[in-house]
């Protein structure tokens, strides 16, 4: 199938012929005739599958079919954080570059005058966060009257991130007539009730099972104490050859020390989350695209949303406090069917964890011993310590489970979340091919 079969105009066919798309992806190919028929949509896809166009290009076309007049927003994007709404906005820009349509991204972090003078301006499309979305409609700025199609984008991550409340607002200032999408990369109870109350007859789909990881991601786990981890990801990154490894933390805090570490291992890395400004955000992202900085650790939160083709590696230096995150974290690798390694550092504190990842994914994660780790001498003074100190930060008095990790990126002026990438496989370099998870 091509995407000339589904229906789509010249102008979006000229843009995606440009980006070098030939075939569309499994959930294009299903969403695309879907949207374009006016249906509701609940659709259950992973990042990494063209999600983005599959509501990007029909929404360009629903508009320029559409002749409703006026200045005020016909169409609305939410996303959870800013860096999601800057890349779907980027999408946006890309496939609508032929046609005579104005869009925005709004989103916290940054000054709302220039996004305000924009708005008076007109425009048919948003894209937004939706703390920053309701700042802006509760100082008179914004309009929501006029929407014919509403997205969720990510609505897992959104409801993970305590947004349900701004979501509930924000569909009570749109009109009853309009056509609704829902792109999850998991489902929940939670997730089905908000599908049962948004939309109308919709048609459903899952372009993957549900709460799995991509089969081209090989996911290893490494027993090993806590105070030893950090050796152990230098030792892995060195002797590995890793030259691009997203890392994940539990903390800001965490995120900070860690990249600080391997930096005095001589790896050259950078942190980000939620207590960055989004220029700091922005720039340590660019880096580790360009090469210029191999390791980028991350929070969950700060990370929903990043676009990185090709990326080899993904490590959980702490594994997540919600299973269903992990699923997350790993879908970073792997995208459009290329191939990546997920590695684990599992503390004896963390088997807990890994079981209850092991349940949601309906199998086990292999576990490959070290021989030779146990027996190093910690690797940084208090850096034990320090770890516990982190999770106790985050545990209320009395609870013996982890807790869910505090939200560090809502947006609005307290801080916030590109197009599909394009389906290719990571080209063998150096006498490398596919991404290696062992020592």
């Amino acid at each position: 199938m091509s995407f000339a079969e589904l229906g789509l105009s010249a102008e979006l066919l000229r843009a995606v012929d440009a980006q070098g798309y030939t075939q569309p992806t499994p959930i294009q190919a299903q969403a695309i005739p879907a949207v374009l028929s006016g249906r509701d949509v609940l659709a259950g896809a992973q990042t990494g599958t063209g999600k983005t166009a599959a509501f990007t290009l029909p929404m360009l076309q629903h508009l320029t079919q559409s002749k409703t007049p006026g200045r005020l927003p016909r169409a609305l994007v939410l996303t959870p954080t800013r860096e999601l709404a800057a890349q779907v906005g980027e999408s946006v820009r890309t496939y609508g570059q032929h046609l005579p349509l104005r869009a925005l991204q709004i989103f916290g972090g940054v000054g709302m005058g220039q996004q305000t003078t924009q708005l008076r301006r007109g425009v048919d499309i948003l894209v937004a966060t939706p703390g920053r979305l309701l700042d802006h409609v509760g100082q008179g700025n914004l309009d929501l009257s006029k929407i014919e199609l509403l997205v969720l984008d990510e609505a897992d991550r959104m409801l993970d991130m305590g947004f349900i409340h701004d979501i509930r607002r924000v569909l009570r200032l749109l009109p009853g007539e309009r056509q609704n999408l829902l792109f999850s990369a998991t489902y929940s109870r939670e997730i089905e009730q908000l599908a049962t109350g948004l939309l109308r007859n919709p048609q459903r789909i899952e372009v993957a099972r549900r709460n799995t990881a991509a089969e081209t991601v090989s996911q290893l786990a490494y027993p090993i104490a806590r105070e030893h981890k950090r050796a152990l990801l230098s030792h892995l990154i060195r002797t590995g050859g890793w030259d691009q490894v997203l890392v994940f933390t539990r903390t800001k805090h965490g995120a900070n020390r860690l990249a600080q570490q391997l930096e005095r291992d001589g790896i050259t890395a950078a942190a980000i989350h939620g207590n960055k400004s989004q220029g700091a955000r922005t720039r340590a992202l660019a880096d580790f695209k360009s090469g210029a900085v191999r390791t980028l650790v991350a929070t969950d939160i700060a990370a929903r949303g990043l676009d990185i083709d090709r990326l080899p590696y993904v490590v959980n230096f702490e594994l997540p406090n919600v299973a269903e995150d992990y699923v997350h974290r790993i879908g970073r690798t792997g995208r459009a069917g290329a191939e990546g390694a997920a590695v684990s550092l599992v503390s004896p504190d963390e088997r807990g964890l890994l079981a209850g990842i092991e349940r949601l994914l309906g199998r086990r994660v292999q576990s490959q011993p070290i021989v030779g780790f146990s027996d190093l001498p910690a690797t940084a003074a208090g850096e034990a310590s320090e770890a516990e100190h982190d999770r106790r930060r985050q545990a209320p008095a009395g609870r013996k489970h982890h807790p869910r990790p505090r939200v560090e990126g809502r947006d609005s002026g307290r801080g916030d979340a590109k197009p599909h990438a394009r389906p290719r496989g990571r080209k063998a370099s150096g006498g490398r091919s596919r991404p290696r998870a062992t020592v």
